[in-house]
């Protein structure tokens, strides 16, 4: 039998349930979904269905809440049942002071978003919250009053049941077996029919790297088991049932690694153990679907025994029973959510740790990302497209077990965790690593963040100054004093040609294309308006533009401009790993430069253009921009001439003191020309207007996607403001995720930080929903009110003297 739906979802965990239920909602027909075996099979159903709001990413924590809402209160007043919810509330408690700082930032966030998360600053409180705790040691935690757990087979089926009495389809027992792309539509072939969908899902959790196999793709997720046990009779929490009290809160000590909550009269005691178990990487047993692993308690003994000792009533039950399955890990924890990278009407909603806890609000944000073609908020920290072919299965199990391990691992400000490394290395990798060049990792590549002058010195990791502050600070002397080279080759870089090439890059966004010579910047919309991608243009010829962007937004570019590539005769070519950079800025960088090259680099090349010169005897496309304020070039050359080029370049700029610098570097001297960056300050939630780059919305005789929007939204009374603040602080720089207040109201939250070296400041770039508000504001760092000025020009050579020179 052939059937044939709008869209075709594979998995009847919470995840693909989610979906199904916010698709019809939002007016969706003709929805199937296909389970292999029945709903909740495979992780759903024996998840401890703990529900959270505590998160470092505002998105995240949005999929938490929305989850929360869902269970709690909307599913129950639809179906008339319950899902089971235990508004229990939940901390979290330590001992450690720099998960303290932890807590205040994630605390400090939640003020903005308007969840209520609240520090507990001594061991009296935690005692207060939770009796059966000691807190000998502790010095404090984080309380979440929202907080509970759900049963995750009878929220899945309330969503499930809604779902159906809107007509949509569940075919159980069904398993997937084929999948190929005919014409308009995708062929599913499975146990019992073939469908044809005009859009398919990968919700298949446990089973989604197989799924994605079939796909074609590479689903960078691993499943992992976790083991739980489930009490006997608790006394001290039988007693408390019997004289009435309230539920006990759940309680996480994430430097012992477990949690603990109330289950009726015992208690259940998750222990997430260091050296993870990862199990069917390549393929789960056709027959698996509600089975358990055998005990494993040895593996968590050292766990389950300072859980003992935080809590001794755990002593006085005994075990009744040991959950041991999978649950699947991306390389960040995080779900992968939206398009399928390379494939047309293919979406992602798999690799979620936390299936229950972020279900329901991952359905709801793929649903609205599906109908809108956007999603409802920043998608950064959960787009399916951040990860690329490079994470294979090598990457895929490492980080997996690195995340698995460090699942109650403090999340640092500019942390690179070590596992899994060395992925893409540029043809000067070998060449920063000589020079002292501490690494850090961006979309696979490895990428200097700074320089030391110590072997093997790495950063530290921390909420405050780090270790390699006074290094940045010589990084950024040096190159505003003399001149810097720096590897920029992680940039993703593209070619358009063809003689449709200038009306597509025409079309492609609220920018015009430049002049052939000349170099633009470009922002592609989404149909709400919101900034999707930044490009910055480079016109070699009216038939050939190249386009540079960011490194982790590779695939996403890639899709969206293959996508508006339709209806022009054009040819798109990702040359990102054929084509390397050099940076080279600084008031001695002309100096350096003509030293090596007969080109005119004075009038003849001004600001902002582009040339294809010779350098040293390489081909070099150079640019003459800079994102960091001083006069200098990016120079683009193949990646074979790249050593060649570094080395002309070193060798002549010698004489006039030239160094090296890094990530840290460019970011803190971009904040101090007020430069935003793709990813933090640009996303698809604001306009380009909204963020301060109003002057490159050049709308006039063209049409573009998001125009209509774009223009809307910047005329409207409420529309948001980007504004550049100085901090007063003192070993603390912001950083991002801080809340903006006026007076003691939340009005905005900052996006990027850093200490200005040039300027003697710590800087930031922060979003205000009320526009116009300058006096009377402060944020927020690490639960400390600094105060902030607004700047209204840069506070390093606001009128670009040095870059124009």
């Amino acid at each position: 039998m052939t059937l044939n739906a709008q869209v075709l979802i594979i998995g009847g965990g919470a995840m693909g349930v989610s979906l199904m239920y916010h698709l019809v909602k939002a007016g969706w027909t003709d929805v199937v979904l296909t389970e292999k075996n029945d709903l909740t099979h495979g992780s759903t159903w024996h998840a401890a269905g703990l529900c959270t709001h505590f998160a470092h990413n505002a998105t995240i924590q949005e999929l938490r809440a929305t989850s929360v809402r869902l269970y709690r209160d909307i599913l129950p007043e639809e179906t008339g049942g319950t899902c089971g919810f235990h508004r229990s509330g939940a901390m979290r408690i330590t001992s450690n002071p720099d998960r303290m700082d932890e807590f205040a930032h994630v605390a400090g966030l939640s003020k903005f978003t308007g969840y209520d998360l609240r520090l507990l600053t001594s061991p009296d409180e935690v005692a207060a919250l939770h009796p059966l705790a000691r807190t000998d040691g502790i010095l404090g935690g984080i309380y979440e009053p929202d907080d509970g757990h759900v049963d995750p087979t009878l929220a899945t089926n309330a969503m499930a049941k809604v779902s159906r009495e809107r007509g949509a389809a569940i075919l159980r027992r069904n398993p997937v077996l084929a999948i190929r792309r005919e014409s308009d539509h995708w062929r599913v072939e499975t146990g019992r029919d073939v469908i044809n969908a005009r859009h398919i899902v990968n919700a298949a959790g446990t089973w989604g790297w197989e799924v994605g196999q079939m796909m074609g793709l590479n689903i960078p997720s691993v499943p992992v088991l976790h083991q739980y046990l489930v009490t006997d009779t608790i006394p001290a929490v039988a007693d408390r049932i019997a004289a009435g009290l309230p539920e006990l809160p759940m309680i996480r000590d994430p430097e012992e690694s477990w949690y603990v909550r109330q289950e009726r009269d015992g208690l259940i005691l998750g222990p997430y153990e260091r050296d993870a178990q990862p199990w069917s990487i390549d393929g789960v047993p056709p027959e698996f679907g509600a089975e358990l692993m055998p005990p494993d308690l040895d593996r968590v003994e050292h766990i389950i025994a300072a859980a003992m000792a935080r809590i001794p009533a755990l002593e006085t039950g005994g075990v009744k029973s040991v959950v041991n399955g999978p649950i699947t890990f991306t390389p960040d924890a995080n779900p992968l959510i939206g398009p399928a990278h390379g494939l047309a009407n293919a979406w992602l909603l798999t690799g979620s740790s936390m299936g229950v806890m972020e279900g329901g609000g991952a359905g709801w944000f793929l649903a609205h990302w599906m109908t809108h073609g956007a999603p409802p908020m920043d998608a950064l920290a959960v787009d399916s497209r951040r990860f690329g072919s490079w994470a294979d299965r090598d990457y895929r199990v490492k980080k997996a077990i690195e995340c698995f391990g460090l699942q109650f691992g403090v999340h640092y400000p500019h942390e690179e965790r070590p596992a899994a490394r060395g992925k893409r290395l540029s043809a000067l990798h070998d060449r920063m690593l000589a020079r002292g060049a501490v690494m850090g990792a961006a979309h696979g590549w490895e990428r200097p963040n700074w320089f030391s002058d110590r072997s093997g010195d790495q950063a530290v990791p921390t909420f405050r100054r780090a270790n390699w502050f006074p290094y940045v600070a010589n990084e950024v002397r040096t190159v505003a004093q003399a001149a810097g080279l720096a590897d920029l080759s992680v940039f993703s870089k593209f070619e358009v040609s063809g003689a449709d090439a200038r009306a597509f890059v025409d079309a492609l966004g609220a920018n015009r294309a430049p002049n052939v010579g000349r170099i633009g910047l470009t922002h592609a919309l989404t149909p709400a308006g919101g900034t999707a991608c930044e490009f910055t243009v480079s016109a070699l010829a009216e038939d050939l533009f190249y386009l540079t962007s960011a490194a982790a937004a590779e695939e996403m570019d890639e899709d969206l401009l293959r996508a508006r590539a339709a209806g022009f005769e054009v040819r798109l070519s990702n040359v990102t790993e054929e084509m390397g950079v050099i940076a080279l800025m600084g008031p001695k960088s002309r100096a350096i430069l003509s030293s090596l090259t007969n080109a005119d680099l004075g009038p003849g090349f001004p600001w902002l253009a582009v040339r294809d010169i010779t350098v040293a005897g390489v081909a070099v496309r150079a640019l003459r921009v800079s994102y960091i304020g001083e006069l200098g070039w990016e120079l683009h050359a193949g990646r074979a001439d790249c050593p060649a080029l570094f080395d002309a370049l070193e060798a002549a700029g010698k004489p006039h003191g030239i160094g090296f610098f890094g990530a840290y570097a460019m970011n803190s001297m971009r904040l101090e020309k007020g430069y935003r960056a793709w990813g933090s300050d640009f996303t698809t939630e604001r306009t380009p207007a909204e963020t301060g780059a109003g002057g490159l919305i050049r709308p006039e005789g063209r049409d573009f996607i998001g125009k209509e929007a774009l223009l809307r939204r910047k005329a409207e009374p409420g529309r948001w403001e980007m504004v550049l603040l100085s901090v007063e602080t003192d070993s603390v720089d912001p950083f991002y995720s801080h809340t903006l207040f006026h007076q003691d109201r939340p009005v905005g939250v900052v996006t990027s930080g850093a200490w200005g070296h040039r300027t003697g400041q710590a800087l930031a770039l922060a979003y205000l929903r009320e526009r116009g508000l300058r006096d009377g504001l402060s944020v927020e760092i690490l639960g400390r009110r600094q105060p902030v000025r607004v700047l209204e020009t840069a506070p390093y050579d606001p009128a670009n003297t040095r870059m124009k020179a």
